[in-house]
């Protein structure tokens, strides 16, 4: 029984470093085509909310804190640094990863999409 146990904590391991690689080498050119998907909601203009929060420097910010959006209790309870990796995990399945988080969006289903974003959103953090 144990080695089931490492073997599983040995390919989580495995994926959460493939998920870090994989954000890492996104395309923030082909990211934004993707965020044509993310604008319906939300903006990347500092402090415009709209049905979702600003995302205007949402790497390095903490889940439920962007200014002047009311977040539900489960993303202000959440207390994530939003990082790559929490990106890639949470756009991947927002309502596994935050359960009973308001977001109606049911993921991106690429990787390779989900690592587009991420670099586009990098990218307009700088």
């Amino acid at each position: 029984m144990k080695i089931v146990k490492l073997v599983a904590t040995v390919r989580a391991f495995s994926a959460s470093i493939a998920a870090g690689d994989a954000t890492a080498a996104g395309d923030a050119a082909k990211g934004e085509r993707v965020f044509n998907q993310c604008r319906i909601c939300h903006s990347l203009e500092k402090g415009r909310n709209l049905v979702g929060p600003s995302l205007n420097g949402v790497i390095g910010r903490t889940s439920g804190t962007a200014e002047g959006y009311r977040f539900s209790d489960a993303m202000a309870k959440a207390g994530i640094v939003w990082s790559d990796e929490t990106l890639a995990k949470y756009l991947k399945n927002p309502k596994e990863f935050v359960p009973g988080n308001k977001m109606s969006f049911a993921g991106l289903r690429r990787d390779e999409d989900i690592a587009n974003v991420i670099a586009y959103l990098d990218q307009q953090a700088k």
